[in-house]
């Protein structure tokens, strides 16, 4: 008769579980989003990126919302969701906020090789305010202290070019998202607002006309941005790097494994011609340069 020592009978007992490998502890895998536009659109956005994921992955997948983008930063400071999808200025600030304890995974790219997008400002178009100049006295909504189309590259850049905000704009409030701030400029709450957009037929105002939250031609932009990094899908250094992998490979492939559903969640149009194509892999040192401009823009607001 042959007998099982008790090492031997741990080690089968537990082999379906190391076979599972990270699945076991994250059986539910919680992906943040920022707050660029309402949380009903964000969920209906995202849903074919949950349904990939999910049946890639086999198991779990949960957006994470939260009002503002300090909400989903200090979510994964604290543990609390293991992946987000951040603009270069929030995962910045995520890197500030965990002491370098995140990665930067893949980033979108354009059609035409680009991996980035602008910052611009925009009125309404029957204003009579068709420069930043003519924006003297008036109101600039920036989008959210975090966002970095919405406020780290424009005040930077504007700062660059002459224009100090909290001195030559009437008052520069933070919406509180970009939807937010564009809502602003068309009701009169806000003279001017910063957002960002791609290309002149894909940003934050023309995707709130193609959902008919604004009408066509209402908005015009008046200012635009040098050519910003896209964000990256960041992740927490202290994951397993199978999940990491994995997690990140799934993302890659949604674009090929469900074109529609890849076109809804990137421009929410599917007959829209789409001029993101898919991911590509991105290291820290990418975005470094937005984490020197954050240190830029503190150092100023101490000096004000």
């Amino acid at each position: 008769m042959r007998f099982i020592t008790a090492t031997a009978l741990a080690a089968l007992i537990a082999a379906p579980a190391l076979a599972e490998g990270w699945k076991d502890d994250y059986q539910t895998v919680n992906i943040g989003f920022l707050s660029g536009e309402n949380e009903q659109d964000r969920l209906t956005r995202t849903a074919p990126l949950k349904a990939h994921l999910e049946e890639t992955l086999g198991v779990n997948v949960e957006i994470f919302l939260a009002g503002s983008y300090d909400g989903v930063i200090q979510a994964m400071a604290a543990d609390q969701i293991e992946f987000a999808f951040l603009g270069s200025s929030a995962y910045a600030a995520a890197y500030t906020a965990t002491d370098g304890n995140v990665v930067p995974l893949l980033t979108s790219q354009n059609k035409d090789g680009s991996t980035g997008y602008y910052s611009i400002l925009v009125t309404r178009c029957d204003s009579g305010l068709t420069s930043v100049d003519d924006l003297a006295g008036k109101t600039l909504a920036f989008a959210d202290p975090d966002s970095t189309s919405g406020y780290a590259v424009p005040y930077y850049n504007l700062v660059a070019q002459g224009y100090t905000p909290t001195e030559f704009f009437g008052a520069v409030p933070f919406s509180g998202s970009h939807e937010a701030g564009v809502s602003g400029v068309v009701n009169g709450t806000f003279d001017a607002a910063a957002t960002w957009q791609d290309n002149d037929i894909n940003g934050v105002y023309q995707r709130m006309e193609l959902k008919g939250m604004i009408e066509e031609g209402q908005v015009c932009k008046i200012w635009e941005s040098p050519e910003i990094t896209s964000g990256p899908l960041t992740t927490r250094k202290n994951l397993p790097e199978a999940m990491v992998q994995d997690v990140a490979a799934a993302v890659e492939a949604f674009p090929t494994a469900d074109p529609e559903g890849w076109n809804f969640y990137t421009s929410f149009d599917p007959a829209e011609e789409n001029p993101t194509v898919g991911y590509v892999r991105v290291d820290h040192d990418r975005y470094q340069w937005i984490i020197d401009m954050r240190a830029w823009l503190r150092e100023q607001r101490r000096k004000s």
